[in-house]
């Protein structure tokens, strides 16, 4: 089936000096040097999209026992809050799609401060929709985060996102990602094989969950109400062990996509974006790999609201939005992914309005 997304080359830039110094028996450029840590941010990313293509598993939703089971529904008032959140997901989406058509590389390279969330906020959107037709009308994002964590290992998700990890620092277990494990050879090219496209994604997963421990460590023990103490000393402890690490773990619960994802949400007046915006990664290619991946991520949160309200009910949804939004990605993706879904071919081009 066409997932519709544009995969493109995992050969790097022209300009992208390689990697290993010894390889090219030079030393790396300075420049180069400082755009190292958004390479690796490009190569985990770069990672997810190869996976989702490589996966090509959308169309298998649609046999999935939990899919075929899966209800859901809405009150009117209901109805208009998720024609609200679907809305906001879409435009978010929309905005993240144009951006990579300016043949500009220093606006592409400046656009950063802006595609990063865009590409969070639509998936955190779609996200929020697929919960409330459940009846789940939650905003907090640690709580949308953990009950799209605890969905994802349920099995909702096709394997393209469906992997996740757990477990306390030092000790994590990488789930549903086989060649994670393997010993590949670290260095800063992108991925061009299966394992290592598994191999970054579980570093990702694994860096991922490292940030999250380390935050809630930090808020725990800055809070002398909530801070772990010494049973000998009553002191705030300073150092944690394994156990203090399992009770994070455990607070935290599951490292998944939408933990990746978040990832994103830098903010413009962050030193971090800077890395992004003056180094000398393929930008393009960045953006191309988050409006695949946002794109996927959707799509599957999409195909359960229609499974939710009816096909009918989803086109009469749709048929509200803006013209914009109808006669683009939006129109290729209900033909190409949710219509065949409920067995509807590629004939029903002009039906979205029905």
């Amino acid at each position: 089936m066409n997932n519709q997304t544009t995969f493109l080359t995992t050969q790097p830039a022209a300009n992208m000096p390689v990697a290993d110094g010894s390889s090219s028996g030079l030393p790396l450029d300075e420049n180069w040097r400082k755009s190292i840590p958004a390479q690796v941010f490009l190569n985990h990313f770069f990672a997810m999209d190869y996976h989702i293509q490589h996966q090509n598993d959308l169309e298998d939703l649609a046999r999935f026992p939990i899919f075929k089971d899966f209800k859901g529904g809405v009150s009117e008032e209901g109805r208009k809050a998720l024609e609200k959140l679907l809305l906001n997901s879409w435009s978010a989406e929309y905005a993240l799609r144009i951006t990579p058509v300016v043949n500009d590389e220093q606006y592409l390279q400046s656009s950063l401060h802006w595609t990063f969330p865009q590409a969070y906020y639509s998936v955190l959107f779609s996200a929020r929709a697929f919960l409330a037709i459940q009846g789940i009308n939650v905003s907090n994002e640690e709580l949308i985060r953990k009950r799209i964590g605890n969905m994802v290992v349920r099995g909702y998700y096709p394997a393209s996102i469906g992997y996740y990890a757990l477990g306390p620092i030092n000790n994590y277990s990488i789930r549903r990602l086989p060649m994670a494990t393997r010993n590949v050879k670290a260095d800063l090219g992108l991925p061009s094989r299966a394992g290592a496209a598994q191999a970054e994604l579980g570093q990702f997963l694994k860096t991922t969950r490292d940030q999250r421990i380390k935050a809630l460590r930090n808020a725990i023990q800055n809070n002398p109400k909530t801070a772990l103490r010494s049973q000998r000393t009553g002191e705030v402890l300073q150092k944690f062990g394994p156990e203090q690490y399992k009770l994070l773990a455990k607070q935290i619960g599951y490292t998944t996509y939408f933990d990746m994802l978040s990832r994103l949400r830098i903010s413009s007046n962050n030193r971090e974006i800077e890395r992004f915006v003056d180094s000398e990664i393929d930008v393009r290619l960045f953006h191309q790999s988050l409006v695949n991946i946002v794109s996927h991520a959707n799509a599957v949160h999409e195909a359960y609201i229609a499974k939710a309200l009816g096909l009918d009910g989803f086109r009469q949804l749709v048929a509200k939005l803006p013209t914009y939004l109808q006669e683009g990605f939006l129109r290729e993706r209900m033909q190409t992914i949710i219509e065949p879904m409920f067995g509807v071919g590629d004939d029903s081009a002009g039906r979205l309005a029905a």
